[in-house]
């Protein structure tokens, strides 16, 4: 296993390098960059769409292929010195392995428009976004679990078939559109005025005790967790109710039954352990795609300052250092969260060897 993981360990590196690359190039040829954001602010112009128009060049380039002075009449010394300001004064290959090289170094940068640094930015949103993951997948592991187990023991009858009608109906449904319904009916939209519109407290939170707090923490947390986790429980919970039926056929539990044994020591002391291998170890796995896209959309939909918000900003903004950082963050944690997943298959399953494949 040491060496598996060795090996895993080193191609985080690559892998990075190749991902940051990629976007790189992308992003050479998206209009309205930082360049343009400033020049909209020093001018008036008002907005990326109108700068995009005036710009006749890209804004990752160099200077000289940047065609700004050409319908707006602006002063080429101004243009030069945003462009040095931002660092785009330079190739674009110079750019990205200076880029590199301050990763290397943990140096992310600061933000174009915050004046603030990168990582302060992104440690002051990254505790909003994980809290809010986790209790997602601990909502969805404590109801996919025990249905899926339900829904085993009694497969082909009635409560099998309409709650999997239920739970493919609310996995059809996008997560952000079933978040723009539950604001609509229970934020002060057309219906009910119950739950908060955005953020996770109330202005007047920092005076509250603890237990009001928390209070108000779970309140603002209802409907950014109800839409982040009606749409998961689909994939868990037929996951579980595959894994258990695939246990229930085997040798061992007809012994187990044939000993004497009562329904539940025999669902509980011998299927629940194997059918829940492939379960827990997919935790990790979970864990990254819940963070990655769908947590991204509800902080943007009920404005919470997490690190998805932050991200959102950056790419709208076109802020380049919080975009790549954030970039940087999620493929890492992404890297690292499939690595303890496959070390927790082998901890939960000493049969899995990945150093004989």
């Amino acid at each position: 296993m040491g060496t598996y993981l060795a090996k895993r360990v080193l191609l985080i590196f690559p892998t990075l390098f190749g991902i940051l690359l990629l976007n790189f190039v992308i992003i050479q040829f998206a209009p309205g960059g930082p360049v343009e954001q400033a020049l909209a602010q020093v001018t008036g112009l008002g907005g990326m769409s109108t700068t995009a128009s005036v710009s006749s060049g890209n804004s990752m380039g160099p200077s000289n292929e940047s065609g700004y002075t050409g319908g707006s009449g602006l002063d080429p010394e101004l243009i030069a010195r945003i462009e040095k300001q931002f660092g785009f004064d330079k190739p674009a290959h110079e750019r990205f392995f200076q880029m590199v090289l301050n990763y290397i170094q943990f140096d992310f940068g600061d933000s174009y428009f915050q004046d603030r640094a990168v990582v302060e930015l992104v440690l002051e949103r990254l505790p909003v976004s994980i809290s809010i993951g986790i209790w997602a997948l601990l909502l969805i592991y404590s109801v996919s679990i025990p249905l899926g187990v339900a829904k085993a023991v009694r497969d082909g009858m009635r409560f099998d078939l309409y709650t999997s009608a239920a739970i493919f109906i609310a996995y059809a449904i996008p997560n952000f559109l079933f978040a723009i319904i539950l604001i609509v009916i229970f934020s002060g939209g057309s219906y009910l005025d119950w739950f908060p519109l955005r953020g996770l407290h109330s202005e007047e939170a920092a005076q509250m005790g603890m237990l009001d707090w928390i209070g108000d923490y779970l309140w603002h947390l209802t409907l950014p967790l109800t839409a982040l986790t009606i749409g998961g429980f689909a994939t868990l919970t037929m996951l579980t109710k595959n894994s258990f039926m695939e246990e229930l056929n085997k040798q061992f539990v007809l012994t187990a039954r044939a000993k004497g044994l009562t329904e539940s020591r025999v669902l509980y002391g011998h299927v629940f352990r194997n059918a829940m291998i492939i379960v827990i170890a997919g935790f990790p796995g979970a864990f990254v795609a819940l963070l990655f896209t769908g947590a991204l959309l509800i902080e943007v939909i009920f404005s919470i300052d997490g690190i998805g918000l932050l991200g959102y900003e950056a790419i709208i903004k076109r802020d380049y250092p919080i975009l790549f950082g954030t970039l940087f963050f999620f493929t890492l944690v992404g890297l690292v969260m499939h690595l303890i997943g496959d070390v927790i298959y082998t901890l939960v399953d000493p049969r899995i060897d990945f150093e004989s494949r």
